[in-house]
């Protein structure tokens, strides 16, 4: 992976990272709102791991997808779902 694109991609993390963060602090309760989103994100990775027996979609558990479903949420595991659908050439 070149220089540039490994600053990007950091770069891209930062920015979504503060956004996910300026939207805590906007609710009543940040730290609340952080770990319902984190704990929802986790349980949906879980329940698609679960599942993808049965539908033949599934993610390996890595620190990535782990950080990603922590830091997001759902519409995180969303996110690696479509990427997983759109990048898996079988």
């Amino acid at each position: 992976m070149s220089n540039w694109l490994r600053i990007g991609l950091i770069g891209l993390a930062c920015l979504i990272g503060l956004a996910v963060l300026a939207a805590a602090v906007r609710s009543r309760r940040p730290l609340r709102s952080l770990l319902g989103s984190g704990l929802q994100g986790l349980c949906a990775l879980g329940l698609v791991n679960f599942l993808g027996a049965f539908t033949n979609v599934a993610m390996g558990v890595g620190w990535l997808t782990a950080v990603t479903a922590a830091a997001l949420g759902i519409p995180g595991v969303t996110a690696l779902l479509l990427l997983n659908v759109i990048f898996s050439v079988t």
